[in-house]
């Protein structure tokens, strides 16, 4: 096929910031801790940058994306943008705006050292402790950003020179820019209020004069476009919010600059003419999550229009069948006269940067693979195919693709009998405990005679120095298996002593020997491959290496079983087996994309479940299953939810009920919306839950209350997210707060998350204003 030359463009909504090599982390772990200063952590930002709109330009883009970067979260940097920091910071006229970004996104205990940036601990001396801003899941991804708070008083005014001074960056290297702004009503949308009764959309009539003045800054620099996201409809919108859109981008559209509104992670559905007729000069959409509309909206969208399709999957790691995407692509090139745009799904955030360093990866199937910089180079392909440029190169690359997807359907390595025969055996009672919980909760209670508000942790402690170089001496062939499990054994005998010491009733091994609590299962399951460099970012500089789940899934022998026991043979108090759950495995690894999701997710959910078996007979009676990530595999739109929500809490069960009424199952979610799901929840039947509660002020919480949560549950107390020490007294008016919507008699003590991620200083002082606080409530309930 080939269409009128220079007819159809390429670009990406955006695209991995942290580096080939993680460059960012590194940098900003050294600006926290004082090794690095501003202006470095600044230059540093810099040279990334560059890199990235190198790398864009030479794959034959159009355009490269500038207001995708960010330190720490894009939603925060238009906290800063938009001039609406929450006043409860006490920011100073003299702070600096990263010192004041880091503090919101990290929070504040109001001493030099943990004042949140290199060079700006003395400006944070003076002022009071303050926490950071809560964080939750960007739509249905593994990527958290910084909630903003909205009050009644919330003004709004251009305060942050970053975007133009980033615009003026790339014009000055020769890009055509294409600037990208969070959308006026997804941002009012993502934010949160605890005012009563207020409605943060009344907040549009001042918020959209700051977005004009904002396009015409970015007008009189030139800027070519300006990709304003709106992701919010693809959800079920309440009707004002559907209604302010033509209002709103009426007014936007004033200005002059040309505006690419996009829409991406699910369809538009009951939005669909709504975008399409909106006054703006582009639309793109997602024909990867919702390729059934393509045709529609190339017959809504009028001609002058620009039609960016999102044909390169931004979510995931497959290579494109090339040739399906022209097949999808050629019709709407066929029928549309008006301007064609080519594109990933959504931001390429969400994927790894590159398979060039991935030499120790199976050839097989690293040739069914395609990461954020192969998948421009897919763009390219497309773009050339379809303008019948340079034919000799592009016929080699789509039989290049011919050959991965066919090698990828007929490899012997993807299909295992003996696993599909035993998820087709599955037995219809395989999700349910022996008895009702009110029986196992008396079974339990006379087996571990725990105090009230019993404390415990929610599983891993601090990846020290000696932890994380023995990993990577071990991983060389430094040091063999005999003298890295002697090290790790080290270190559960010293996590386990300090949790003695200070005082908590429910123990666990700590996690040294886990690198992620993801990939270390995956490690050991059979259907799983994994990457070296394969990193993505899932906040601030915390970046994770998800599995790809190429195949079905098994266990081939006990994963966690010798650790538990070693540990449990330290202490006569009750040690925690920590498992992860099969929707957590599945959410937070690339899956396979050739059967259902839910097919996958019950073969992880067997594989679970014969751990849990093995760590029952073991003598372990407390074992955990985390599932954080249920909330966030919810599809967007609610019509969707129940059949996911079923086949989701039956994967969980069925990991979860192998066990006698005497072995309790808990499970950890954390950084999610449970109200609307709380049925649900209470259906997954675990005999304790634990979550995330701190940042919220407990808030959280109050669902659980009002739906009467039958199980036990321990509302996280302390944000492990942040640096900040709280004291005893904070935990207690939370402890208090939940005490007042949750039966005291069926409450833990536990901090937020995982403590990986803090040092063994903050954490042992925290857990002891923990255990004090929990004490405290004892005297008093």
């Amino acid at each position: 096929m080939t269409t009128t030359k220079n007819a159809i463009h390429t670009h990406v909504p955006g695209f991995p910031r942290i580096g080939a090599a993680r460059e960012l982390k590194f940098a900003l772990e050294k600006n926290w801790r004082g090794e690095l200063s501003d202006a470095e952590l600044e230059s540093a930002g810099r040279e990334l940058r560059a890199r990235h709109w190198a790398l864009q330009r030479d794959a034959g883009l159009d355009f490269v994306s500038v207001g995708d970067f960010a330190f720490y979260d894009q939603v925060a940097n238009h906290i800063q943008l938009l001039g609406c920091e929450p006043a409860r910071y006490g920011f100073q006229p003299e702070q600096s705006q990263l010192s004041r970004y880091f503090t919101m996104a990290r929070g504040r205990s109001g001493d030099a050292h943990e004042a949140g940036c290199g060079c700006g601990a003395h400006e944070a001396d003076a002022l009071p402790a303050a926490a950071a801003l809560e964080m939750t899941k960007w739509f249905d991804t593994n990527y958290h950003y910084l909630v903003p708070e909205f009050t009644p008083e919330t003004a709004f005014s251009l305060a942050c020179e970053r975007l133009f001074d980033e615009v003026a960056e790339a014009q000055a290297l020769g890009h055509a820019v294409k600037a990208v702004l969070i959308g006026p009503l997804t941002f009012l949308w993502l934010g949160k209020t605890r005012t009563a009764g207020f409605d943060r959309l009344t907040l549009l009539d001042r918020l959209l004069p700051i977005y004009g003045q904002v396009l015409d800054r970015l007008k009189a620099q030139g800027v070519q476009w300006v990709q304003v996201d709106e992701p919010i409809l693809g959800l079920d919108l309440p009707a004002p919010w559907r209604s302010a859109f033509e209002n709103t981008y009426w007014q936007l559209n004033q200005v002059g600059v040309p505006l690419l509104l996009a829409s991406y992670f699910s369809p538009l559905e009951e939005n669909l003419s709504l975008a399409c007729r909106l006054p703006v000069a582009g639309l793109h959409v997602d024909g990867v999550r919702a390729p059934q509309e393509l045709t529609s909206i190339a017959d809504w969208l009028p001609v002058h229009k620009v039609l960016s399709v999102g044909i390169v999957d931004g979510r995931n790691i497959w290579r494109t069948d090339l040739d399906a995407a022209l097949a999808v692509l050629a019709p709407i090139v066929e029928k549309r006269a008006g301007r064609l745009w080519l594109s990933s799904s959504c931001s390429l955030l969400h994927v790894p940067f590159t398979l060039a360093a991935e030499t120790q990866l199976d050839g097989e199937i690293r040739s069914w693979l395609a990461f954020a910089s192969e998948k421009l180079d897919e763009l390219n392909i497309l773009k050339r195919a379809l303008h019948g440029d340079d034919a000799a190169a592009v016929n080699a690359a789509l039989a290049t693709s011919r050959a991965a997807v066919a090698s990828r359907r007929a490899s012997p390595r993807v299909h295992q009998a003996a696993v599909r025969a035993r998820l087709d055996a599955l037995p219809a009672d395989a999700g349910q405990r022996r008895s009702g919980f009110a029986q196992r909760q008396a079974e339990q209670r006379a087996r571990f005679q725990l105090p009230a508000f019993p404390t415990t942790t929610i599983g891993s402690f601090p990846q020290t120095a000696a932890i994380r170089s023995a990993r990577a001496s071990f991983k060389r062939g430094e040091l063999d298996a005999a003298g890295y499990a002697a090290t790790m054994r080290q270190e559960i005998a010293y996590a386990v002593r300090q949790q003695e010491a200070l005082g908590l009733d429910v123990l666990v091994h700590g996690e040294a020997e886990r690198n992620d609590m993801v990939e270390y299962f995956g490690e050991q399951l059979d259907g799983f491959a994994f990457t070296r460099l394969g990193w993505v970012q899932s906040y601030g500089s915390r970046c994770v290496k998800p599995p790809v789940i190429y195949g079905d899934v098994s266990r081939p022998k006990a994963m966690t079983v010798d650790w538990t026991v070693h540990a449990q043979s330290l202490t006569g108090k009750p040690m925690k087996g920590m498992l992860t759950g099969p929707i957590t495995i599945l959410q937070w690894s690339f899956v396979r994309d050739d059967q259902p999701r839910s097919r996958t997710a019950l073969q992880i959910a067997l594989a679970i479940r014969d751990e849990v078996a093995d760590l029952e007979q073991a003598g372990i009676g407390i074992i955990q299953i985390d599932e954080p990530a249920v909330r966030e595999g919810l599809p967007l739109r609610r019509g969707r939810w129940d059949a996911y929500l079923d086949w989701a809490t039956q994967a969980f069960r069925v990991s979860a009920s192998a066990v006698g009424d005497a072995t309790q199952i808990h499970t950890h979610m954390c950084y999610a919306e449970f109200n609307d799901i709380l049925p649900q929840i209470a259906a997954m039947d675990a005999d304790v839950i634990t979550i995330e509660t701190s940042r919220s002020d407990m808030e959280l919480l109050n669902g659980f209350g009002q739906f009467r949560y039958p199980n036990e549950i321990g509302p996280g107390v302390y944000d492990i997210h942040s640096p900040r020490v709280p004291d005893q007294q904070e935990m207690v008016r939370l402890l208090q707060k939940a005490s007042a919507v949750i039966p005291p008699a069926n409450l833990w003590v536990n901090p937020d998350c995982g403590l990986k991620t803090r040092g063994w200083p903050e954490t042992q002082a925290a857990l002891r204003n923990m255990v004090a606080a929990a004490r405290q409530l004892r005297a008093i309930y």
